[in-house]
């Protein structure tokens, strides 16, 4: 009774005693939900990166390349019309010389343009350590800023056949030709020479990664493209993505005019080789993303 009674008479002399233990509760119960409570997962994620570009001029770096290819095509496709010992038909020619220019350089240049832009937009105000802070996946987080990287590329594909058609249309009107080609022979060949630029799109995001520097990361992503015709003609031409895009427009060329170039998509070694190199530099990209942020 005595022992009961002393310890009634010490919780009444400490009021905030039990106040102490409701709040240490609570938080505990706090952590504990936290706990269960599910990391966003990458469609997620996806969305939110979006968001962050929606309201940025990166829509005009997809759209001027491809202006400025074709423009100057359809001004001056007569220039098709000069029949050399290939016999191509001006309409083919028309499309095939407006698209080298965008596979060997204009579709390089803009995804590391883009590579660059968007993991600086994180480390500009410290968003990426603010990003890191938050019970996210490092590597979620870098690989939703590829797929939007990806996305990208989609955009500037159908810019890319939009502009097509309307230089087509333009040149049509112009020299009294019809340039225009089938609407599913143009979105097939445009797709195949996007779809080989993914390997080059994971290689430009790490390095966007490792070299924090925006000039040093686009001016070595840019120098890259350069010999990229010239490794074509090499044995080693596999083991080079930047190449991949102007690949599939020339076995396109091949097929029009099979003495320029070989008709016949190489898909051993080729799949396997950007199998292997789009997984090497998106587990490099991942595993180095946010890492000096993380060690501060």
């Amino acid at each position: 009774m005595k022992s009961n009674r002393l310890n009634l008479n010490f919780e009444e002399a400490n009021p905030r005693k039990q106040d102490f233990i409701k709040a240490d509760t609570s938080n505990a119960d706090f952590e504990k939900a936290n706990l269960r409570k599910p990391t966003p997962g990458l469609p997620a994620l996806f969305g939110v990166e979006l968001l962050k570009i929606r309201r940025s001029k990166i829509f005009w770096i997809l759209l001027i390349p491809a202006v400025m290819m074709w423009l100057p095509s359809a001004l001056n496709a007569d220039i098709n019309f000069i029949m050399t010992e290939y016999n191509v038909a001006p309409e083919y020619n028309f499309f095939i010389q407006g698209y080298m220019g965008m596979a060997w350089f204009m579709i390089p240049a803009t995804l590391v343009i883009c590579s660059v832009l968007l993991h600086q937009t994180e480390l500009s105000h410290r968003g990426l350590v603010k990003s890191l802070s938050l019970p996210v996946s490092s590597v979620r987080l870098c690989l939703a800023k590829f797929l939007v990287t990806v996305l990208l590329t989609v955009v500037q594909l159908i810019l890319s056949v939009a502009a097509y058609y309307g230089a087509a249309a333009l040149a049509s009107r112009l020299y009294e030709y019809d340039f225009v080609l089938p609407f599913s022979y143009v979105c097939r060949i445009a797709a195949l020479i996007y779809l080989a630029a993914l390997p080059m799109a994971a290689v430009f995001w790490m390095l966007s990664v490792l070299i924090r520097t925006p000039i040093f990361s686009a001016g070595l992503g840019l120098a890259s493209v350069v010999p990229s015709v010239l490794m074509l003609n090499t044995k080693f031409w596999c083991w080079y993505p930047f190449d991949y895009p102007f690949y599939m427009l020339m076995t396109e060329y091949g097929r029009v005019a099979p003495e320029i170039y070989d008709s016949h998509i190489q898909l051993i070694p080729l799949l396997p080789a950007g199998i292997v190199i789009t997984v090497i530099c998106l587990l490099l990209a991942c595993l180095m993303y946010g890492a000096a942020e993380k060690h501060d």
